[in-house]
């Protein structure tokens, strides 16, 4: 017995140590998998193969439903105006907007509507007054969809509005609402909600879906109203349901011609989820007449795009920003690339602020996200550590361009979650969000460099653990 474990962990560890070698797409990345694997006797095997494996070259990349994927963009292409110009009058903008574009092929329209959302109260506030208004369809997806007084709210609306034609598409993140089934969806089932869970973990599929994850919040009304953002449908949000009190978070309610690319990113998840026939016809995507003057460009990526567009996003606007950048998001664990960004934007004599929160729901990604304080410190970046525990996903260049969304600033948002962010290319916009970014700053402690350096052995100790496992995260 003892001779046929150790001819099949010496099998398994060959092969995990060889497709890690082959396959591994960053140096630290792959020295980390490489470590579990000979530290941890098949423990480490099964840890890289739920969570390491590069499924780009793996049987993930061939299922159906990415070629179901694949098809709607060909079909999507021929039925949409990707090819839309904007003539920005700045080559900033244009540059970012060209970045997004390629990499997306999603373009930035002008015409819109934009109403920043903050905090829960205030988003579901300007939400259920959306739905109300609905006269044709309601789609909306989103990571967490979680029993409680928000959910019951929604149970409300949509069995008025079903009473009334309206039709309701609903995709969700099977973990991340893995509290939304049995009775409850049958629930809204019962009541002719169309609700599908994305990716969902079952037995036949679990070794190719766990570690890839829906984490967009998305709402449409109409085709014709849209929602995105970091706010999820959870009570946590607008009220103290745990120690972290009440979440802070970001949203943002979009009217005018962007929303049909909001629109498309729904369509597209959830003709991957469910079983209906693509949505794409003069119903769903009607004509959207100019709402505003605000230009805005949606930013979507998942494991499936041929670019980490979120990241390249956030790279793209910490090196187009020329006086100051201003980042707030509650998991800051980005790679060596983004950190050498923000390291030479900070040495070019660019004002550089980050603002996280002291307190978080991960002790691990605390310590991890902390281990990287020190070298930004060091070069003169500002670190503010709020009181409150704030979702929001927030990055600002300039006073001119703010983008926010779903994306992190973490491994798993650049390489293995779908993600949607809002990139707004707009001077009073931005300068609202800034105003409240100054106002938190103003009123939360900004680290010293040296006295964080002479902090705890034990602090370090931890931050170097938890910096370890950053890229597994």
């Amino acid at each position: 017995m003892n001779t046929v474990l150790w001819i099949l962990y010496g099998g398994i560890t060959l092969w995990s140590l060889v497709s890690i070698i082959l396959h591994g797409s960053r140096p630290t990345k792959s020295l980390s998998w490489l470590l579990a694997v000979l530290l941890l006797p098949f423990g480490g095997a099964l840890l890289y193969y739920l969570f390491g494996v590069n499924r780009r070259k793996f049987k993930f990349f061939r299922l159906k439903q990415t070629e179901k994927r694949k098809m709607f963009d060909e079909k999507y292409r021929n039925l949409n105006a990707l090819d839309h110009e904007l003539d920005f009058d700045s080559v900033k903008n244009k540059k970012l907007a060209t970045l997004i574009k390629k990499s997306t092929l999603l373009s930035p329209y002008d015409g819109n509507k934009v109403t920043v959302l903050h905090g829960g109260e205030e988003t579901f506030d300007s939400i259920f007054k959306a739905l109300e208004k609905a006269e044709h369809f309601i789609h909306l997806q989103y990571y967490i969809f979680s029993e409680g007084e928000l959910m019951d709210k929604f149970h409300s609306v949509f069995e008025k509005k079903i009473a009334q034609g309206v039709e309701i598409r609903l995709i969700y993140d099977s973990f991340g609402s893995s509290s939304f089934k049995g009775k409850l969806k049958k629930r809204f089932r019962k009541i002719g909600v169309k609700a599908f869970p994305m990716m969902p973990i079952r037995f036949g599929n679990l070794l190719f879906t766990l570690n890839y994850r829906n984490h967009r919040k998305i709402l449409i009304i109409d085709g014709k109203v849209g929602f995105t953002g970091g706010v999820n449908v959870s009570d946590k949000y607008i009220k103290p349901i745990s120690d972290l009190g009440v979440w802070e978070d970001l949203h943002a309610k979009l009217e005018g011609p962007v929303v049909n690319s909001l629109h498309r990113i729904f369509v597209k998840d959830y003709h991957f989820a469910g079983n209906e026939d693509l949505l794409l016809n003069d119903t769903y995507f009607p004509e959207i007449k100019t709402q505003g003057n605000k230009i805005v460009q949606i930013v979507a990526a998942g494991p499936d795009s041929k670019q980490p567009s979120i990241m390249q996003q956030y790279i793209g606007m910490i090196n187009a920003a020329e006086r100051c950048i201003c980042i707030a998001n509650p998991y800051f664990i980005p790679g060596r690339a983004v950190v050498q960004a923000l390291i030479i934007a900070a040495l070019s004599g660019i004002k550089v602020q980050l603002l996280v929160p002291e307190v978080s729901d991960s002790r691990m990604a605390k310590f991890s996200m902390f281990s990287r304080f020190e070298q930004l410190l060091e070069v003169g970046i500002e670190i503010y550590l709020r009181p409150d525990f704030s979702h929001s996903k927030m990055i600002l260049i300039d006073g001119e361009i703010a983008s926010i969304g779903s994306g992190n600033f973490d491994y798993r948002s650049f390489e293995h979650n779908f993600e949607t962010n809002a990139l707004l290319y707009d001077d009073e916009l931005t300068r609202g969000i800034q105003n409240q970014f100054d106002r938190i700053c103003g009123t939360s402690d900004c680290l010293d460099y040296t006295t964080f350096k002479d902090r705890p052995v034990w602090q370090r100790l931890l931050e170097g653990i938890a910096k370890f496992f950053s890229p597994l995260l």
